[in-house]
């Protein structure tokens, strides 16, 4: 299925790895442009190489913290100086720790606030004035945005937000033709994943291989799932084969989540 993306310019934030990696390698193997940014310089410059060389696709790389305006501004400008227009855009940041309520101080909060809703807010912002007419906007939330889930409190809460912000932002670009969408990971075989499994694994007082096989047990597809898998998802989700898809959240959890 050719999802028409060959040509397109898509930004592809926190990108150097994991999820944000695997929507980029996704839209690269279609024939997007694809601009990744990432907080270390070197390995998002090596990770655009990487779609480069086994893609063929045209690609770009900015060191960029998604909690700075002026560096989403930056990446923003340089996409448009490389390639005019954009059309799609996946808003992703790393997660925040994982901690529950009586844990958290305010700072805590404040920087939550910044990494997860604020840098949203801002890409979104930044992007949409230069977002060709069909264009789509994706972001990354997290399961929680349907139910919470233990220890990831400030993740629990500022992605509520964000979900808000698409559902909100969907009804008010619907005229101008772009959609805006949530894509939510289950278990995915990702850094962040290994991190919280460690997590879990201190505070439960068992072993990380038990942690995953009690989150292996409600996984009806029985395994983690890969970057690859939710790049396709993604990359789907950005198309134009998607034209008719928006305010919408597709899970990719291997039929995790209960609810119908």
């Amino acid at each position: 299925m050719d999802l028409g993306l060959k040509g397109k310019v898509a930004l592809v934030a926190a990108s150097s790895k994991g999820l944000g990696y695997g929507v980029a390698k996704a839209l690269a193997a279609e024939g997007a442009k694809v601009s990744l940014c990432s907080r270390g310089a070197d390995a998002v410059a090596a990770a655009a190489q990487t779609l480069a060389d086994e893609t063929g696709a045209e690609t770009l790389a900015t060191a960029c913290d998604v909690r700075q305006l002026s560096d989403i501004q930056a990446w923003v400008d340089k996409t448009v100086a490389a390639w005019g227009a954009i059309d799609c855009l996946l808003v992703n940041a790393g997660g925040p720790p994982a901690k529950t309520v009586k844990e958290l101080s305010e700072e805590d909060w404040q920087a939550a606030f910044e990494l997860t809703l604020l840098s949203s807010v801002r890409m979104i912002s930044c992007a949409l004035p230069q977002m060709n007419a069909g264009g789509s906007i994706l972001t990354v939330t997290s399961g929680s945005v349907r139910e919470p889930i233990p220890r990831l409190a400030l993740s629990t809460v500022m992605r509520a937000g964000v979900a808000g912000l698409v559902k909100t932002l969907a009804d008010e670009l619907a005229g101008d033709g772009i959609r805006v969408n949530n894509l939510v990971p289950g278990r995915i075989d990702t850094d962040r994943v290994a991190q919280l499994d460690a997590v879990a694994s201190e505070k439960l007082g068992i072993s990380i291989e038990e942690v995953q096989r009690r989150s292996l047990a409600g996984i009806p597809l029985g395994r983690y799932g890969t970057i690859d898998d939710f790049g396709a998802a993604g990359a789907f989700l950005l198309s134009p084969a998607a034209s008719y898809i928006t305010g919408a959240t597709l899970r990719v959890d291997g039929g995790a989540a209960r609810a119908i």
